[in-house]
């Protein structure tokens, strides 16, 4: 404050602002935060009797009766032409009775259709140059009758003013300078008096004799006061009509109170001298999205005006500005040192009940300076975050200049015209810079019914419920990949919730799990560096991986958070669904160099991985990291926090790109073939002969066909130059063209149900909580031909698939299970 004033960019000054009488939340520069609402008032013209000629009346027309109390002069308008009109027959809207005989009324000639059918004579037509300067009857007289009022004997007349029309109203306008800004100017230009009949919490001061504390504007009953207003009217011979009239009206965006509109003493900065500074500092700012730039913050500066950062409030942070009782002389201090020096005394405390007692000597005529009430907007502390957080320029000087402007901020669109503004007010007017380098605008978090989220409607669930039911990290990962983060709104929706949580946090949780069954830590050690595996998965999802580093990277440099989120998402369900399980049998093969590079693959992908989403599910990365690395939350200064961001080769490797090309053809034609299969109504885990695929240049190796053997469960692959329709065939096409044998001979029936058997034995293990260490005994009782054959002739596979040390045919009590169509018993014993 004290360098801006140093540089002549604060003054002093009245201007209107709107003002909550409930919660006092002030908008005066921050306009488009306003909430309008269309509600029903009642307006009234009002009869101001002139002076020199009794029983000739002005009529002014008005929404607001409430303000009535403080009016203090009449506008017209002296390029309009009035008439004096008398009317015949006609009946007060109040009491039914005829109006006083011999009263003439002054109006806009425009305006005559107030008067809709009744009968006038005009007496008289004249320009609005003649009414200027005329004395008339104050509706209320609580006021002029104060000669102590400053300016008093400038009230009460008729004054031209430009702003007068005749597209409604009476082409007459009743001025009440602290409740409008067209009335405060027009007050300042004339020295008219300056009556604030209501005070800061909307009720009527004890001058206001008639209706000393009634609230004008009340929350639940707008029209109250004016209908006790409109009576006064009536009773008093002062109401010439009234009706009702629906308006849009400002109300609080907090408590939804109506605002009123004060002209208030207020302390400005010049913004508008620093405008075209701030307008090119904007284009320093990298915006997400962009268009906010020159949209909607660019148009809001370009119409910027100068900035009220005091508030007469009881509690805040108080302006430095001690002013002298006598000579008014103003002085603005800059630190504690300074108010220590002037005063002599020890500052330990910044609050206003202390600060308010500190005075000291004015430099000039030696009087005591006290300082001023007001106190800051908090907006001003808020634009002036950057400097206060380090306490500048006090201290902390080279550690501020280093990291200013910062290089992130984020808020809500609505900031536009709250902190994002006021930040680069204050950094133009001190350092000529933004305050900020990129910036992420979100969009509002509103209940599912699209509606504002309100404590008072509880039309949304409890934040820390959601929490502990669906965990932070599913919560952080919903919302900042939605749309609100591009400056949409999102419909907070608690099944999306679930659906991120179960496809993100569940999905990678489970990966780790079933890694950790087979990783044995006392023999494999996670850190150690990782071998170049020949196989095809491994290669794939390495490939994968550094793609998806390059595109998160990418993208959070960018602070395109949906795009560098969504990328994640699909790598966890690839990671999952097919390396993970097409890896399976590695992790349970003998072959230990094979399962032990399919465990490294996955320990390093994993832990790379939780670097990736360390930024957006912190805490599952957390974990994933210290549990895979052993380090298990027992070293202090090791974290996945702490880590280098990923790396990735900017440019694929030649073999990567072939790698990704393949798989991508393979998992291409799997999904024809379950196609093919769903529609056939053949499950998966029945074997099948043969597929067909057509050539067209295909570039598959052997591992892949087996990989596509074994997802689709066929025994033979044969690549052709053309495809027909045959018996017991079925085709899909989808760029690429193939063809499965869906005909069943009993040796595949046999399969089909050695693969069913067994998932209904390891149901049962699981059921029994056995682990993939525990070995068993399989008792098995069928009198189904195929169920023996299956047991007969394909026992060691049986044996394989189920962990099974012994398969023995014995007489069981247990309860049949259906398979296929055939009934079988089964028991197990832990050996």
């Amino acid at each position: 404050f004290k360098t801006l004033w140093d540089k002549n960019l604060i003054y002093q000054d009245y201007k209107s602002m709107h003002i909550c009488p409930r919660c006092e939340t002030t908008l005066s520069n921050f306009e488009s935060t306003l909430e309008y609402k269309n509600i029903k008032d009642i307006s009234v013209i009002a009869k101001f009797e002139l002076i020199d000629e009794p029983n000739v009346y002005v009529l002014a027309w008005t929404t607001t009766p409430w303000t009535l109390p403080g009016n203090v002069a009449l506008a017209i308008n002296d390029k309009i032409s009035y008439v004096k009109i008398q009317i015949s027959n006609f009946k007060s809207q109040d009491n039914n009775s005829e109006l006083k005989n011999g009263e003439v009324y002054i109006l806009a000639k425009e305006r005559l259709q107030i008067l809709n059918e009744e009968k006038y004579e005009i007496i008289e037509e004249f320009n609005g140059q003649k009414l200027i300067g005329k004395k008339y009857k104050p509706l209320f007289d609580y006021f002029s009758k104060d000669k102590n009022l400053k300016n008093c004997e400038n009230g009460w007349k008729i004054y031209s003013a430009d702003f007068v029309t005749t597209e409604d109203g009476t082409g007459v306008v009743h001025i009440a300078p602290a409740f409008g800004e067209d009335d405060m100017n027009l007050g300042k230009e004339n020295d008219l008096p300056f009556v604030q009949h209501v005070s800061f919490d909307g009720r009527f001061t004890n001058e206001v004799i008639d209706f000393v504390n009634m609230e004008v504007k009340p929350k639940d009953e707008h029209q109250i006061t004016d209908i006790e207003i409109i009576k006064y009217l009536a009773k008093n011979n002062q109401l010439f009509s009234k009706e009702k009239y629906e308006h849009s009206y400002p109300h609080c965006w907090r408590c939804e109170t109506p605002l009123l509109n004060y002209a208030a003493n207020s302390w400005f900065v010049k913004v508008v001298e620093i405008k075209n500074k701030m307008i090119k500092n904007n284009q320093e700012i990298n915006w997400m999205p962009e268009h906010i730039k020159n949209g909607r913050f660019g148009k809001w500066l370009e119409n910027a005006r100068d900035w009220a950062i005091s508030r007469s409030r009881y509690w805040g942070t108080t302006l430095p500005v001690w002013k002298c009782e006598k000579c008014e002389n103003k002085k603005v201090v800059g630190s504690i040192q300074e108010i220590e020096k002037l005063s002599g005394q020890k500052i330990i405390d910044l609050h206003k009940n202390v600060m308010d007692k500190i005075v000291f000597p004015c430099e000039k005529c030696k009087r005591e300076m006290k300082r001023i009430p007001e106190v800051f907007d908090c907006w001003f502390e808020s634009g002036s975050m950057p400097y206060a957080q380090v306490h500048y320029p006090f201290e902390n000087k080279e550690k501020f200049e280093k990291n200013f402007p910062a290089n992130f901020i984020a808020e809500g669109q609505d900031q536009t015209r709250g902190w994002f503004y006021t930040l680069i007010i204050l950094s133009t007017a001190l350092f000529d810079k933004p305050a900020f380098k990129n910036v992420i605008v979100t969009g509002m978090v509103l209940a599912e019914d699209g509606k504002k989220m309100s404590k008072r409607l509880k039309n949304y669930p409890d934040p820390m419920e959601i929490v502990s039911k669906y965990c932070a990290d599913a919560l952080r990962f919903y919302l900042a990949s939605s749309p609100v983060t591009q400056v949409e709104n999102l419909f907070f929706n608690e099944r999306d919730l679930v659906d991120v949580f179960r496809k993100n946090i569940m999905i990678l949780w489970n990966i780790y799990k079933f890694y950790e069954l087979y990783v044995d830590k006392k023999t494999y050690n996670a850190s150690e560096n990782l071998q170049e595996s020949a196989t095809l998965l491994d290669k794939w999802i390495l490939a994968e991986l550094n793609v998806l580093t390059k595109e998160v990277t990418e993208n959070m440099e960018n602070y395109n958070l949906p795009k560098a989120i969504k990328p994640i998402s699909d790598f966890i369900n690839n990671f999952s669904t097919w390396y993970i399980r097409r890896s399976r049998n590695r992790f349970k093969s003998e072959n230990f160099e094979d399962q032990k590079v399919a465990l490294q693959t996955t320990s390093f992908v994993l832990i790379e991985l939780s670097k990736i989403i360390a930024p957006i599910m912190p805490f599952l990365a957390e974990t994933i990291w210290q549990k895979v690395n052993s380090y298990n939350f027992e070293y202090e200064n090791k974290s996945v926090h702490l880590t280098d961001w990923v790396k990735y080769t900017d440019s694929a490797k030649e073999s990567d790109v072939k790698i990704l090309k393949q798989m991508q053809e393979i998992r291409k034609i799997v999904e024809l073939g379950l196609k093919i299969r769903d529609e056939a109504s053949i499950k998966v885990r029945q074997t099948l002969s043969k597929l067909k695929i057509k050539n067209y240049e295909l570039e598959i190796n052997e591992e892949g066909l087996n990989l596509i053997k074994d997802e689709l469960n066929v025994k033979e692959i044969e690549i052709v130059e053309e495809l027909s329709q045959e018996n017991n065939w079925k085709i899909g096409e989808d760029k690429i063209k193939i063809a499965i044998n869906i005909e069943i001979s009993e040796e595949l029936k046999l399969e089909g149900l050695k693969r069913e058997i067994a998932r209904q034995i390891n149901m049962i293990r699981k059921q029994a909580e056995f682990t993939i260490k525990d070995k068993i005994i399989l008792l098995w009782q069928s009198d189904s031909v195929l169920i023996k054959n299956v047991f007969n002739k394909m026992s060691e596979e049986l044996k394989k698939d189920t962990l099974s040390e012994k398969i023995i045919e014995s007489d069981i009590q247990d309860e049949k299970i259906n398979i296929n169509g055939e009934e079988v018993k089964f028991k197990i014993e832990k050996v």
